[in-house]
C-alpha cells in the first residue's frame, strides 16, 4: 500500500454549510478536556495535603485516567461510528460534566481514583467523536489542515487557560474549585451542540462487538499496569500475570478483527506506513513528554515556591509555542514535506528536554521558559501533522475508529511515561538522606515533605526539605534525559517511516 495519503476523486468538494460554527462547538470538547489535564497537576500539592495520599496512590490519581481512556478509546469510537458520532459526544459531555462534581467532592485518595477513572471514560466518548466530526464535517484537504490545526491549538490554549483559571481559584477557593469550572463549558457545549451539529454515522455499520469491546478494555488497562507495576516495585508474580493476560487479549482483540465483517478496528489500516508512523510518532512523544510535564507544575510551586497562579503563567511559553505552530503546521507540510515538519518538531522538543537536564533549585526562569517554549513549537507542529496524516488515511466513514487510534496512542503515551518517568522521578526522590525523627510521610511525596516541614523544628524542618527539594529536582533531571532520548528515537523513526508522505492538496475530496 503506498504511503501517501491521496483521496483521488476528481469531483468537485462539497462545502457544508455552517461547517465553521460546527467547529466551535466542537473545540469546546478540546478545551474542555485540555483544562481538566492541566488543573490536576496544578492542584496536586492541595489534593496531597487534604487527601494524604500515599506516592502509588499519588500516580494512580495522576495516571488512572489516561489507563481508563486508553482501554476505552476504540470501543467509543467504533460505537460513534455506529450509533452517531453527535450522539456519543453530547452523552460524553453529559457525563464529563457530572462527574467533574464528583471528582471535586472526593474526600479520600480512594475515592479521587475512582473519580478520575469515571471521568476517564467520558473522554473517550469524547475526543474520537471530535476529530470524527471533523474529517465528515470538511471535505477539502486545506480546509481539512486548518480545522485540525485549530481543533489542535484549541487543545494548547486549554492547556495554557488551565492553570493561569486553575491558579486564580486554587490562590481564593478549595481544590475541588478547579473541576467545577468544567460545568459552564460542558452546558454551552451541550445545548449550542445540540442545534449546530449535524450527525455522521457510519452507513454499512455492523454490530457492536462487546467481546471485542472486553478484550480491548482488558487488555489495554492490564498492559499498562504491568508496566506500570514493575516500573514502581520491579518485576513480581502478579506483575508478570498481568502482563500476559494483557498481551494474550490483545492478540485475542487483533485476531477477532480480522474474522468480523464489521470489526471495532480496521487493523490492516496499520499496513499504511505513513498510518503507523504517525500513531507511534504520537505515543512516544507523548511517553517522552507526560512524566516530565506532570511533576512540572509541583516544581515550580514546590521547589521554587510560586504561587499557583504564577506556577500557571510559567508554563503559558509551551501553551503559545502549539498554539501557533498548529495554525502553521498545514502549510509547513505542504511546502516542505510531512516527515520535514513531524521529525524536526519532535527533534526539537527532544533538545529542549536535553536542556532541562541541567536546572536545579535555583535555575533561572529565561532557560525554563525557553525550553517550554521550543517544547511547545515543535509538538504543536508534529501533533497537527500527524493528525492530519492519520484522519486522511482512511474512509470518512471510519473516521471515528481512526480518530480513536490517534487518541489511545496519546493517553497510552501519557499513562506510560507517567508510569515509567514518574516512578523515576518518585523513586529517586524517596532516597534522600533525611534527619532523625522526619515522617515517613516526608518520602511519600514533595508536597508530603512540605506538610511534615511545618510540624518540625525550624533547623530540622529545613533541612530535610532542602535534602527533599534536591532530590526530587534529580528525579526529574533524570526524567528529562530520558525523555529527550525516547524524542530524539520518535524523530529517527518518524524520519524513516513517514518518507514519501504528503498531504492532499487539491480540492477535491
Amino acid at each position: 500500500m503506498s504511503s501517501t495519503v491521496r483521496v483521488a476523486a476528481p469531483t468537485e468538494v462539497v462545502k457544508r454549510p455552517g461547517r465553521w460554527l460546527a467547529l466551535a462547538v466542537l473545540v469546546l470538547a478540546v478545551l474542555l478536556v485540555a483544562v481538566d489535564a492541566t488543573v490536576l497537576g496544578l492542584a496536586t500539592p492541595y489534593i496531597s495535603e487534604d487527601l494524604d495520599p500515599t506516592g502509588t496512590q499519588l500516580l494512580w490519581i495522576g495516571d488512572v485516567y489516561s489507563f481508563v481512556i486508553a482501554g476505552l478509546l476504540v470501543s467509543m469510537g467504533s460505537l460513534g461510528d455506529r450509533i452517531g458520532r453527535k450522539r456519543i459526544l453530547l452523552i460524553g459531555a453529559t457525563a464529563f460534566g457530572a462527574v467533574s462534581v464528583l471528582n471535586a467532592y472526593a474526600t479520600t485518595p480512594e475515592l479521587m481514583i475512582v473519580a478520575r477513572a469515571l471521568l476517564g471514560v467520558a473522554v473517550a466518548t469524547l475526543m474520537p467523536a471530535t476529530l470524527a466530526l471533523i474529517r465528515n464535517l470538511f471535505h477539502d484537504p486545506r480546509e481539512r489542515s486548518l480545522a485540525i490545526g485549530i481543533w489542535g491549538a484549541t487543545a494548547s490554549a486549554g492547556a495554557a487557560i488551565g492553570p493561569i483559571m486553575g491558579g486564580f481559584l486554587l490562590e481564593h477557593f478549595w481544590w475541588g474549585s478547579v473541576f467545577l469550572i468544567n460545568l459552564p463549558v460542558m452546558a454551552v457545549l451541550v445545548v449550542v451542540g445540540a442545534k449546530l451539529l449535524p450527525e455522521s454515522r457510519n452507513p454499512q455499520r455492523g454490530p457492536w462487538d462487546l467481546i471485542s469491546v472486553l478484550l480491548s478494555l482488558v487488555g489495554m488497562i492490564a498492559v499498562v499496569y504491568a508496566i506500570k507495576e514493575a516500573a514502581s516495585h520491579g518485576f513480581a508474580w502478579a506483575t508478570l500475570g498481568a502482563a500476559v493476560l494483557g498481551a494474550a487479549a490483545l492478540y485475542g482483540f487483533v485476531r477477532r478483527q480480522f474474522t468480523l465483517p464489521a470489526p471495532l478496528l480496521d487493523v490492516r489500516l496499520f499496513r499504511n506506513r505513513g498510518f503507523s508512523g504517525a500513531v507511534l510518532a504520537d505515543l512516544l512523544t507523548i511517553l517522552g513528554l507526560s512524566g516530565l510535564v506532570f511533576f512540572l507544575s509541583q516544581y515550580f510551586q514546590l521547589v521554587q515556591g510560586r504561587r499557583p497562579l504564577e506556577a500557571g503563567l510559567a508554563e503559558l511559553p509551551a501553551a503559545i509555542g502549539a498554539v501557533s505552530a498548529g495554525l502553521l503546521a498545514g502549510v509547513a507540510a505542504r511546502r516542505f514535506s510531512v516527515r520535514s515538519v513531524v521529525t524536526g518538531g519532535l527533534a526539537a522538543v527532544g533538545l529542549a528536554l536535553g536542556a532541562l537536564t541541567f536546572m536545579d533549585q535555583s535555575t533561572g526562569y529565561p532557560l525554563l521558559g525557553a525550553a517550554l517554549l521550543v517544547v511547545g513549537l515543535g509538538a504543536g507542529f508534529a501533533f497537527t501533522v500527524t493528525a492530519d496524516v492519520i484522519l486522511a488515511a482512511v474512509p470518512k466513514e471510519q473516521a471515528g475508529a481512526a480518530s480513536a487510534v490517534s487518541e489511545t496512542a496519546y493517553e497510552l503515551g501519557a499513562a506510560l511515561g507517567i508510569a515509567l518517568l514518574g516512578s523515576i522521578v518518585t523513586g529517586v526522590y524517596r532516597g534522600f538522606a533525611a534527619p532523625p525523627g522526619t515522617p515517613q510521610s516526608a518520602h511519600e511525596s514533595l508536597g508530603g515533605a512540605v506538610e511534615a516541614a511545618s510540624g518540625m523544628p525550624a533547623q530540622q524542618g529545613a533541612q530535610m526539605l532542602d535534602a527533599a527539594r534536591e532530590s526530587f529536582v534529580s528525579g526529574l533531571t533524570t526524567a528529562a534525559g530520558i525523555g529527550s532520548a525516547v524524542l530524539l528515537a520518535a524523530a529517527v523513526a518518524a524520519w524513516f517511516l513517514l518518507r514519501g508522505q504528503r498531504l492532499e492538496s487539491a480540492a477535491t475530496a
